[in-house]
């Protein structure tokens, strides 16, 4: 692989999926080939003690720039030339095409041979609009190669390339730790610690915002508990829409039957997910097709621990899914659709045991970061 500068805002400690993913990658590439440009997390001490800390844990050079975020401006573009040169990087990942991909050319002009960006959900978004739609077809003219999520993602992002950015696109989702995400876990401990050991537990990690459908979930609650009445919904994650799933679950009469456990540490999360017995989150499109699901690896984080997942239609979100093998996809904000799933797999225990092993061995045939970062690899 030549040297490679990585240029993004989406960088732990910033929380989030794609900083997950880009560090995911990272790692696996060869530390003293790469060197990391990315946006401060927060301004103020507290913010500065947090990243340095990461920092310097990790095993590449990681240069932070003075602003939380990094846009193709004339002095960015000049600080991501100064680095390539004095790093001796021949090649460029864009951890997010749009818009640090307009950087390319001038990339390209002071010496990188190989300019690879990677696309996540908004670019479909950018895809749709006339400005943003040029931008994005100005930088899959300015790059190697855009990749993309999966068939919803590249279908809508390749419509606003030239044919032959379209051609270039190659697919690179995000992956798995399969060995930290497995069916033992911990859930059981987890269980036990919220007084759950006896009952079917619906859980859902995801961020507390209106796209995901916990919503739709709290709405589904009573057709459940019908069928299941020590049935609990396990709502992992935080976010601006607590508050409000909070009040529907009071209004809708289920509040007993639904938990909040706020944020989550990172290193929980596997067993969070393990404390399930079928993993729901029946996200929807929002604001015209603007507001969109990229791909959903929770629901691949769920396979790997061995449960059924129902999935929305949201863009990308059935591309994590084999629908009728490893779960269900659902049309989004239809609590009827999601009940019925829900309730079909916790009555049936061979049914999710099924399900929960095809998921695994799926995640371990395609969804694999050691396979992935190799994709990544031949890509630069």
């Amino acid at each position: 692989m030549d040297k490679t500068l990585i240029v993004t805002n989406d960088f732990p400690p910033r929380p989030g999926g794609i900083q997950a993913f880009l560090h995911n990658m990272a790692l696996r590439l060869d530390p003293g080939r790469v060197v990391v440009y990315a946006s401060t997390w927060k301004r103020g001490a507290e913010g500065a003690a947090a990243t340095a800390a990461f920092d310097a844990e990790q095993p590449f050079t990681v240069v932070r720039d003075r602003t939380t975020m990094l846009l193709p401006t004339p002095r960015v573009t000049r600080r991501a030339i100064e680095l390539l040169r004095a790093h001796g990087c021949s090649s460029v990942w864009f951890g997010a095409a749009a818009p640090l991909g307009l950087m390319g050319p001038a990339l390209r002009e002071a010496g990188a041979r190989r300019l690879v960006a990677t696309t996540h959900g908004h670019e479909a978004a950018w895809a749709q609009l006339p400005a943003s739609r040029q931008l994005l077809r100005r930088i899959g003219e300015g790059t190697d190669t855009l990749t993309y999520l999966g068939e919803y993602t590249r279908s809508r992002i390749a419509a606003a390339l030239s044919p032959a950015a379209a051609a270039r696109m190659v697919q690179l989702p995000p992956g798995v730790d399969e060995k930290t995400f497995r069916p033992d876990s911990g859930g059981d401990e987890v269980r036990a610690r919220l007084g759950l050991t006896e009952r079917p537990v619906v859980v859902c990690v995801s961020r507390l915002v209106p796209r995901k459908g916990q919503d739709t979930l709290i709405l589904a609650m009573p057709a459940i508990l019908a069928a299941q009445p020590d049935a609990v919904l396990l709502i992992v994650g935080g976010g601006p829409y607590e508050d409000d799933l909070r009040k529907l679950a009071a209004r809708t009469g289920v509040a007993d039957s639904v938990r909040f456990t706020g944020p989550v540490p990172w290193s929980e999360l596997p067993a969070h997910y393990g404390a399930g017995d079928v993993f729901a989150m029946p996200c929807r499109t929002r604001r015209g097709g603007l507001d969109v699901e990229g791909l959903g690896i929770v629901y691949l984080e769920a396979s790997a621990t061995g449960l059924p997942v129902v999935a929305g239609d949201s863009g990308g979100a059935p591309d994590a899914v084999l629908d009728g093998e490893t779960g269900w996809v659902v049309r989004g904000g239809e609590p009827g659709e999601a009940a019925e799933r829900i309730t079909a797999l916790l009555g049936d225990a061979e049914l999710r045991r099924r399900m929960g092993e095809r998921g695994r061995a799926w995640v371990e045939e395609k969804w694999r970061w050691d396979l992935l970062a190799d994709r990544l690899r031949e890509l630069l």
